[in-house]
């Protein structure tokens, strides 16, 4: 029985468990949505939403808290390098300043690993804008069918007359 469990080990020791969560986290905040196995995405939900908790509470305390989580990783950020807890404690603060938790959205994907078979995950942070997500710079333009204009019978056979002459 598993009373009192209070995470899944995910098949690794404790001082690899914390480098994954991590690792994963720092891609979540820097890609705002990932694709990850199903236990792993929900594990890391548990992980993100604390740090997150953290950075909306402001402060030089829980900026240490969550840097000792973190390790305060560098990531690419609109074309610079900001390190994870600058985004968490600014960006991310004000986005869910009126949010009480749930700050992560799992979709479980219909396919499976093909190595393994796990079920896949896609995770990501709620509210985020799509620009971010899909990685769009421009607004997306509808396509509108091309119509063909069809020659009239005098151009086709204005060549053929030339070439008679």
């Amino acid at each position: 029985m598993r009373h009192q469990i209070s995470y899944r080990k995910l098949s690794r020791q404790r001082h690899h468990y914390k480098a994954l969560m991590r690792n994963l986290a720092q891609a979540l905040f820097e890609h705002e949505r990932i694709q990850t196995t199903l236990p792993k995405a929900k594990e890391m939900r548990r992980f993100v939403e604390k740090i997150i908790t953290l950075g909306k509470r402001g402060g030089l305390h829980n900026r240490r808290l969550a840097s000792a989580l973190m390790a305060n990783q560098v990531m690419h950020f609109e074309d610079k390098k900001v390190d994870i807890l600058t985004k968490v404690f600014g960006e991310l603060a004000k986005r869910y300043e009126n949010r009480s938790g749930g700050y992560t959205r799992i979709y479980r994907l219909a396919r499976e690993r093909a190595g393994d078979a796990a079920d896949m995950a896609l995770i990501e942070l709620v509210d985020a804008p799509e620009a971010k997500i899909f990685k769009t710079t421009e607004p997306v333009e509808e396509k509108t069918k091309a119509t063909k204009t069809k020659k009239s019978k005098a151009t086709k056979s204005e060549p053929k007359e030339a070439a008679s002459a």
